[in-house]
């Protein structure tokens, strides 16, 4: 029953999206995480703070182009968006290294947020609704291994000082163009989608988020939890762990390797079930093994919790994009796509915010307690939600990709 089935979870047309997501999520990852904490306080004489603003402001303007960017797809040749996007992205790269101000470097970083946003969406576009969960987890270990090897593989090379990062960086970004330009984006009956304005598709998002109320604080306060401790990972492990560049790199691996190995079991294990204590299990463990992070104090502990969050984020991320999707209407799938990234994004850009005045109040700790506590109470919400939200039948029906 849970026999996987490589065409099945990774068909030709999927793998130049699942492709190009990598590569953007690498990018977005060191950029993010690795580089510019280090070229910011380092090399810039910034603030961490800054890099906290800099997080939320790429974030931010990913999520607010995000509804147009699904118009533009829906409408115009996904080779010219993406090309335009990496074109953007590739400016806010070069900007961020010319920066002569705090104010230019977040909005360099948000120039790289609106380059890199069209990428997740041409990924679930993709997506077969018969085994979704399971192609998502797919889709899932792509994101994942980018997103986890990108800051992984640059703490290594700024060993090597900041000018090979610079290049690596710059390498990356040529070559989202490049498959951009390159590979064929398609998906089966696309044509006959039927368009809608933006005006009525945010109505019909908005009809079905009232069916579940209860879904829309769980979208933001997710987000919202990642992005607290996303700018502090790095500093939290040099300082509070005591951990070396060589030993965070080696966790994240770990934890990476973790995650993309049992996505696509947990997937499949999903589409089976469809159960709602893949989402109140991971969530639990998650904000566990968060707090539990906190009390470690050697490379073995840190090592340790950091694996469970792994088995977690596994556990959970299928499952919620399975949800997710139930709230899509089929009129305009990209720009529905866009609505619900933007409502996720808005926890993505209050995260550092609240990470870095949390911060100034208390610790280096306090992010990650806080963000465990909002995890436990999301995991809780799912236990209150009614059954048929996780069962087969759905609220709006989705065009077959």
């Amino acid at each position: 029953m849970l026999k996987l089935k490589r065409k099945s979870l990774l068909p030709g047309f999927l793998f130049p999206a699942a492709l190009l997501l990598f590569v953007a999520e690498w990018l977005r990852g060191a950029y993010l995480v690795s580089f510019l904490p280090n070229y910011l306080v380092q090399h810039a004489n910034w603030t961490v703070a800054l890099a906290g603003i800099a997080v939320s402001t790429h974030y931010l303007a990913d999520s607010a182009v995000k509804p147009f960017a699904g118009y533009l797809l829906d409408r115009y040749s996904t080779k010219i968006v993406l090309q335009v996007g990496f074109l953007i992205a590739a400016g806010g790269f070069a900007l961020t290294l010319s920066a002569g101000s705090g104010w230019i470097t977040t909005i360099a970083s948000g120039l790289m947020g609106i380059g890199l946003s069209p990428v997740w969406l041409v990924g679930v576009r993709h997506i077969n609704e018969e085994n979704r969960a399971a192609q998502m987890g797919a889709l899932y270990a792509f994101w994942m291994a980018g997103l986890g090897l990108g800051p992984v593989i640059l703490n290594l090379v700024l060993d090597g000082g900041i000018a090979i990062g610079v290049i690596l960086l710059l390498s990356f970004v040529a070559l989202g163009g490049i498959i951009a330009s390159v590979c064929r984006f398609s998906i089966k009956d696309f044509d006959r989608i039927e368009r809608t304005s933006m005006k009525a598709q945010w109505k019909s998002v908005r009809e079905n988020i009232k069916n579940n109320r209860l879904i829309l604080p769980a979208i933001i306060l997710q987000t919202t939890g990642a992005g607290i401790i996303v700018p502090f990972l790095s500093s939290f492990a040099l300082k509070r762990l005591a951990l070396t560049n060589s030993e965070l790199s080696m966790i994240m691996v770990l934890a990476g390797a973790c995650v993309v190995l049992l996505l696509v079991p947990m997937g499949k294990w999903y589409d089976a079930t469809k159960s709602r204590w893949f989402l109140v299990c991971g969530f639990g463990l998650f904000a566990v093994s968060l707090a539990g992070l906190t009390a470690m104090r050697s490379l073995a502990g840190a090592t340790l919790m950091a694996i469970v969050m792994g088995f977690a984020y596994a556990m959970l991320l299928p499952a919620w994009n399975a949800l997710l999707s139930r709230h899509v209407p089929a009129q305009s799938p990209n720009m529905g796509w866009g609505v619900l990234s933007s409502l996720e994004g808005m926890g993505v850009v209050l995260g550092p915010l609240i990470g870095s005045w949390v911060v100034a109040k208390g610790s280096l700790a306090s992010p990650f307690l806080l963000c465990a506590g909002l995890y436990g109470l999301i995991g809780l919400s799912y236990i209150l939600m009614p059954s048929e939200v996780f069962g087969s039948k759905r609220s709006v029906e989705w065009s077959k990709a």
